[in-house]
């Protein structure tokens, strides 16, 4: 739905439409939430060819699931950490999906560089991008959204492509190619 309705009011998390990032991050919960339980109305072709578990995402959306994610993540901290400042990375740990939704959805689409253009604010975010795994290469994404690797130029290197040609080799998943270009 994002790059369907890109920059616009449909955008589960667009900047354009929020007063901050908090903003945006609590609006897009409250989207997600809405699919999750049936309450969005969601257009049939948006779950096309969309795999769902729905015991995963009981599981996901448990309050006891991440309760005992949290106290495996202080757990570790405890038998590894050799420094109490390294304590301080738990509240990354705590909400690394939000901050990483935070991190491509909102300053993706404000800073960055454009390598092609698209018909919203997508950019670039190559000085984080190692740290987001290849999704800081955003405008890249939009306009090739079902390719496997997001770097495009030679000096982008999507630290997760490697891993997707690791399980295509192992049959995990199946990439198809067109035209010279391996998409998902």
């Amino acid at each position: 739905m994002h790059h369907a309705f890109a920059d616009t009011e449909k955008d589960p998390h667009s900047p354009k439409y929020s007063t901050g990032l908090f903003d945006m991050m609590w609006k897009t919960k409250n989207i997600y939430n809405d699919i999750l339980h049936d309450r969005a109305g969601v257009d049939p072709k948006f779950l096309k060819n969309v795999t769902y578990w729905s015991f995963i995402e009981k599981i996901g959306d448990n309050w006891i699931v991440r309760v005992l994610w949290g106290t495996l993540y202080v757990l570790f901290y405890i038998h590894f950490a050799t420094a109490w400042w390294q304590f301080m990375f738990l509240p990354i740990h705590f909400l690394m999906g939000p901050i990483h939704g935070a991190v491509i959805n909102w300053f993706a689409h404000k800073y960055g560089y454009v390598n092609f253009p698209v018909n919203d604010t997508a950019k670039n975010l190559l000085p984080v991008d190692i740290l987001m795994m290849g999704e800081g290469y955003h405008n890249n994404h939009h306009k090739f959204g079902g390719r496997a690797n997001f770097g495009k130029k030679w000096h982008e290197f999507d630290p997760t492509y490697p891993f997707i040609l690791l399980f295509n080799a192992l049959g995990i998943l199946k990439l198809k190619k067109n035209n010279d270009e391996i998409y998902m």
